[in-house]
């Protein structure tokens, strides 16, 4: 194969037979199980990284059904999403994902820097109850439940806040190791149809896990829950700092300082 070849065919490993297809990625039918708790606020600066900012110690726990995804197929996501702002813009960061079903895992790593790992996760109708689990292999770690369509809520409201910025941290290692891609990402969803929407009484239980440890956020007080179904695009990302950047480093430790001095002139 000839060096040209290779550099403009170039998308994702393996080259010749990638292990997810080039976007747009469009979910339909995408249903999402949220429930939003207070948590220790120290144990959330140990995990949001500068220069985002922490919003309010909350945490969104998500279960995620996408049973129809161009490329990705059908497949089933949890984790842990915090509310934050960079810059003055409200967003989520995304603390970490678990998902079975490897085309998303890699894609999602690779193109935008989803914190994605495998796992099994699960969201289903139980009688009465909406009902959200993960294991790590044969270890429950998490486990939501909410009253099945208890209350509607706003589908235009849920579509906006489903529009808000996302932001990742992509790392991509070198071959020595050393980070070669690290970075803060931001992307939006897209093109947004919101079905429908619904509310109810929720129980959250996290459990520790050497190597899924979404316990580390602890669940203090369960403050909402909802219920949402959509059909939406995963639109592509843009980088918003570069934290191997000489340049954005010295810019963000210059604009710390100008913070500081003010507060101190206070």
């Amino acid at each position: 194969m000839k060096h040209e070849t290779v550099r403009t065919s170039a998308f994702a490993m393996p080259l010749t037979n990638p292990a997810f297809p080039s976007g747009p990625y469009r979910f339909v039918n995408r249903e999402y199980f949220i429930i939003q708790y207070r948590t220790d606020p120290e144990a959330l600066r140990r995990v949001v990284p500068e220069p985002l900012e922490l919003a309010e110690p909350v945490v969104n726990y998500e279960f995620i059904r996408m049973p129809d995804s161009t490329g990705f197929g059908d497949y089933t996501e949890s984790g842990q999403v915090i509310p934050v702002c960079f810059r003055g813009q409200t967003g989520s960061f995304v603390h970490q994902m678990f998902l079975n079903d490897h085309p998303p895992i890699a894609g999602g790593r690779e193109l935008w820097g989803f914190p994605k790992k495998l796992a099994q996760p699960k969201l289903a109708v139980e009688i009465d109850a909406l009902v959200g689990t993960l294991n790590y292999g044969s270890v429950r770690i998490a486990t939501g439940t909410m009253g099945y369509k208890h209350r509607a809520l706003d589908a235009v409201a849920e579509a906006k806040k489903l529009a808000a910025p996302n932001f990742l941290l992509k790392i991509i290692p070198h071959v020595d190791g050393t980070a070669r891609i690290c970075e803060l990402v931001r992307f939006h969803l897209e093109d947004i149809t919101v079905k429908g929407a619904w509310t109810g009484p929720a129980a959250l239980d996290l459990y520790s896990h050497a190597l899924a440890p979404v316990a580390e956020l602890p669940v203090l007080q369960v403050l909402s829950a909802k219920h949402v179904v959509a059909d939406l695009t995963l639109g592509l990302g843009t980088v918003v700092h570069d934290y191997l950047c000489p340049a954005a480093v010295a810019r963000w430790r210059g604009a710390a300082s100008e913070i500081l001095i003010e507060a101190n002139a206070d």
